[in-house]
């Protein structure tokens, strides 16, 4: 285990990095937004995540690489909603009128703060202002990254508040696990009978539809270039109607190198980066261009709040929520 600075925001403050071994991974994970900066498996020489070498990179063009997203991860149509007969209005900061992952200083983009070290786990901490981004209620969050053993990153998150508010942390790592310019070679698999479709701007319309039939149906698992030949994937796979125990809800594949999925969320967002073209370089010089990860987010369902009958991300006083997620590496 490592602890040292990574970089320094405007204001002076000290951006740090720590770097984690265990199973056979090492991650290393920054205090700014909670970002697991690099992540590699022994034997396997590529990075099986998008990051960048240089901090500043960050600030300036990651697209959440590897961050917590929240306090409400994904999209709020029209950046407002109503709870408990109060209306709140957030920052649109999703093409001036809609709310994404947090608003534009959500957690994603803000530094933490270490609370626990260890050679294979670190918890990062962070407190959100009652108010913030347009968000009711003080909110203590801690995340924890930790590689317990046989190839699984392990995350936790676990929040509380002093007033009724939203809730929906997503880990947002783009993966690639062949080192190629593109995952468009990759198979994914996804336990999910239906999906979310979403209008021209990736807002839900409300509609929850089986995937059967239609190129979203991924039980089987599936080549993503011929997906993406046919449409852009950034949507939500329903999962549950509930957050459940830790279970097994997705596999994603590359050669001999397969990344399972676990988690206890009821939802798992899909993006395949296909507008990617970034003007700096990746980890070890790669370029960031179309297809280059994918990512691979476990969530609520988006804008949930408009939907009472989806799955809902509220948290109120008293009450404390703990997602769980895991990503596990192995060679078939």
């Amino acid at each position: 285990m490592t602890r040292e600075a990574f970089g320094q925001l405007p204001d002076g403050t000290i951006v740090e990095r720590v770097t984690l071994r265990g199973g056979g991974l090492t991650a290393r994970v920054m205090t700014w937004g909670a970002v697991v900066q690099d992540l590699r498996m022994q034997g396997h020489e590529p990075p099986l995540v998008l990051g960048f070498d240089r901090f500043e990179d960050y600030p300036a063009h990651s697209r959440y690489f590897g961050a917590i997203a929240g306090r409400c991860a994904n999209r709020i149509a029209g950046a407002r909603f109503e709870l408990d007969g109060q209306e709140f209005r957030l920052d649109p900061n999703f093409l001036g009128k809609h709310h994404l992952h947090g608003g534009s200083l959500g957690t994603g983009k803000r530094p933490w703060r270490i609370a626990d070290l260890g050679e294979s786990h670190v918890t990062l901490a962070i407190e959100l202002a009652d108010g913030e981004m347009g968000y009711p209620g003080a909110m203590r969050v801690q995340a924890t990254y930790a590689l317990p053993g046989e190839g699984v990153l392990d995350i936790r998150i676990r929040a509380e508040t002093d007033r009724p508010t939203l809730c929906n942390f997503a880990p947002h790592s783009y993966f690639n696990l062949s080192g190629e310019p593109d995952i468009l070679n990759h198979s994914l698999r996804i336990a999910a009978d239906h999906y979310l479709p979403v209008d021209a701007e990736l807002i839900p319309t409300g509609q929850v539809a089986a995937v059967e039939g239609t190129d979203f149906d991924l039980r089987a698992g599936v080549r993503l270039g011929d997906v993406c030949a046919r449409l852009r994937l950034d949507h939500n796979f329903c999962l549950s109607d509930r957050r459940l125990p830790l279970r097994e809800v997705a596999e994603l594949s590359a050669g001999a190198l397969r990344m399972g999925i676990r988690t206890t969320e009821p939802g798992l967002q899909v993006f395949d980066a296909a507008p990617f073209d970034l003007p700096v370089p990746g980890l070890g010089g790669r370029r960031i261009g179309p297809h280059a990860g994918l990512a691979i987010e476990p969530q609520v369902w988006p804008d949930a709040i408009h939907h009472p009958g989806w799955p809902q991300a509220v948290l109120r006083p008293g009450e404390t929520s703990e997602q769980h997620s895991q990503f596990i590496f192995e060679r078939s």
